[in-house]
């Protein structure tokens, strides 16, 4: 029996080893007539292997003579529609992503919060305003509760609505805030696995 340890490594282990014998026979193949057929052979055998749909012919079989290219290690001489891939792009590491650096002031209420404090600060309707405020407040109350707390005083809701907003945002003075306990209600209980103590 042999094992995978003791044969040749793949080049690119993604497309297993019988592509790789394939391209190796390909590439001892004496005419460069040979050869091409071969190449395209093997093409055409990875676009119909990955279903690959009509429109996208055109971009998965430049693709696939680019990893026919890197696993002859660039030594099978061919004519191809395609030009050859050059190495050192392909050896080029992809860029690192910029994330976006936000200072929340508050964690537990999120960036959608913050967001809607903006839309009631650039809001010049009054009374839509006043709505969005309250909405907004009455969000705060539940984010704040569902970061693992069993009560909140509106208190603190509302001064952190001022911190919020630059202290350019306030509720009504008849305005009613969501019942914790109908918050708490909608929470899903956590279980806590049990186990038996081993005697």
């Amino acid at each position: 029996m042999q094992y995978n340890t003791t044969r040749e490594k793949l080049i690119k282990p993604e497309y297993g080893r019988h592509i790789q014998k394939m391209v190796q026979h390909a590439m001892k193949l004496s005419s460069k007539e040979e050869r091409t057929k071969c190449a395209k052979a093997i093409v055409s055998f990875l676009v119909q292997s990955n279903n690959v749909s009509a429109k996208n012919i055109e971009e998965a079989e430049k693709k696939y003579w680019n990893q026919i290219h890197i696993i002859s290690d660039f030594k099978l001489d061919v004519d191809s529609k395609y030009p050859l891939p050059e190495m050192e792009k392909l050896a080029e590491k992809p860029k690192k992503l910029s994330y976006p650096i936000r200072n929340i002031q508050f964690s537990f209420y999120g960036l959608s919060i913050e967001k809607m404090i903006k839309k009631a600060i650039e809001t010049t309707d009054e009374k839509e305003k006043q709505s969005i405020v309250c909405m907004t407040a009455n969000h705060m109350k539940k984010a704040y509760l569902s970061f693992n707390k069993d009560s909140v005083d509106n208190k603190t809701i509302l001064s952190h609505l001022k911190i919020l907003s630059k202290g350019q945002l306030s509720v009504p003075e008849d305005f009613d805030f969501i019942e914790s306990k109908s918050v708490n209600k909608n929470k899903k209980p956590i279980y806590k696995k049990k186990f038996k103590k081993r005697k």
